[in-house]
């Protein structure tokens, strides 16, 4: 006789099965099959990860007031010295400066802890580091993790870098030299992770960056699961803070995350210049999936640039926003060779989108260093389909030739596809199909009208 906890068993492993062999089938834009990995989306479980080093058993003490940047570094480098294993601040705010993560150890915030940044920027160290697609000496971030294996952050604390003084500064700065850019106002960034793997983010808020809030760099397999990451518009800009910025990386997980900052959402970065290209400190990114994620203000819901070579195989899905300035972004270089291809932007629905797509070229801070840019920029296999939202503008994509300081700079849009598309716009900028080669239209309604 088949019991019912027998049935119940059966039928969960038939479930389980059935949603792996669909899962299997999913691909990414370009064919090749979506492994298994991004499934796998468990909460850290810190108890598999060593030792516990709770801060306040090292003289570490709760105050806001007090910078405890080295307190909390002998913490970690312990931690490492005995083998690895977790450092976890308890319920409190820690003040600190730039510390650093090493072989073995993690990162673990309580409920209620909060471990925040120093306002004073010679609490960051100079080092070779890496900003807007360069590698340069500038300042490090709160928390740093270089060339580590399975490094975690977890919790349902919150990092915040108490930027208000950094981002006043800036604003001042900009307001007596216009030209200032957004590295000569010093500020660090919140999260760097570089030259890592399998590193997971999990659970905690991300909040006030001085600058960029989480920055990734030639990374592989990181998974950033359940954040909350914020930086206001108003009533203080909170300028160039990022929610997260992947810079040559492979395999690159969001999900779950909500993410409201004063720039933009995810932006994909790897390198600038004439020569970019041939720089090995800089490269491409391959198989990033957004998805299940929720939107409140920011410039770009997905942005290619402003520092960007090679992006392919880029999804963003299953997403709800509100109040973007675009939804999809790519930023085309006049002084950098640059590849998008096979993007897929699906299943979202928002509100008070200033563009739904927007293409031009981007000059700021345009350097062609003395060098001629040969070839054609590319932005290819692009699918844009089951969306719902109202915008400013729907179709906000230009063509090269608006470029003046950059004689012979081209770029090539082909292979687009909209469809099942219906938003409101409130300025309805012709679709220009000469833009782009072979421009797939399929079920587009705007304003209540169907239009292809």
């Amino acid at each position: 006789m088949i019991t019912q906890k027998f049935r119940l068993a059966l039928l969960l492993t038939l479930f389980t099965a059935l949603n792996l062999a669909t899962f299997a089938k999913e691909v990414f834009p370009d064919g090749t099959p979506i492994p298994e990995w991004f499934r796998q989306n468990k909460t850290t479980d810190i108890s598999k990860l060593g030792k516990q080093y709770r801060i306040t058993d090292f003289k570490v003490v709760n105050d806001s007031t007090i910078i405890q940047t080295e307190l909390l570094q002998s913490v970690i480098d312990k931690a490492a010295a005995d083998g690895g294993g977790v450092v976890v601040i308890p319920k409190g705010t820690f003040l600190s400066g730039s510390i650093f993560f090493k072989k073995g150890t993690h990162l673990h915030l309580e409920e209620g802890a909060k471990l925040k940044g120093s306002d004073d920027i010679s609490n960051f160290p100079l080092l070779m580091t890496r900003m807007e697609g360069q590698t340069l000496k500038y300042f490090a971030a709160l928390v740093n993790a270089d060339g580590l294996d399975g490094f975690t952050i977890s919790g349902k604390g919150t990092i915040d870098g108490n930027g208000l003084r950094y981002w006043k500064s800036f604003w001042l700065r900009r307001g007596f030299n216009p030209s200032t850019t957004n590295m000569d106002e010093m500020r660090p960034r919140l999260v760097f992770i570089s030259n890592s793997k399998n590193v997971q983010l999990s659970g905690v808020k991300l909040m006030n960056s001085p600058f960029w809030t989480t920055h990734l760099y030639k990374c592989e397999n990181v998974k950033l699961l359940d954040l909350y990451i914020y930086s206001p518009e108003k009533p203080v800009k909170a300028p160039s803070t990022d929610a997260v910025d992947i810079d040559a990386c492979k395999n690159v997980l969001i999900k779950n995350c909500y993410m409201s900052v004063n720039d933009d959402a995810v932006a994909l970065k790897g390198g600038k210049g004439p020569r970019a290209d041939k720089d090995p400190n800089n490269g491409g990114n391959q198989n990033i999936i957004i998805e299940d994620c929720t939107y409140g203000y920011c410039h770009g819901a997905l942005t290619f640039g402003s520092e960007s070579l090679h992006n392919r195989n880029i999804i963003l899905r299953r997403i709800k926003i509100n109040h973007a300035e675009r939804l999809l972004w790519l930023k085309m270089r006049p002084d950098t060779p640059q590849n998008y291809e096979f993007v897929l932007v699906e299943d979202i629905q928002g509100s008070d989108i200033g563009n739904f797509i927007f293409i031009r070229p981007w000059t700021q801070f345009f350097d062609l260093k003395g060098e001629q840019i040969s070839g054609t920029s590319r932005a290819s296999n692009i699918t844009m389909r089951n969306i719902k939202l109202d915008c400013t503008n729907f179709f906000n994509v230009g063509a090269a030739k608006e470029v003046k300081p950059a004689q012979g700079f081209g770029y090539k849009l082909s292979n687009f596809t909209f469809e099942n598309i219906d938003v409101t716009a409130k300025n309805f900028l012709e679709i220009d199909t000469s833009i782009i080669e072979n421009f797939k239209l399929k079920n587009v309604t705007v304003n209540n009208k169907k239009v292809f």
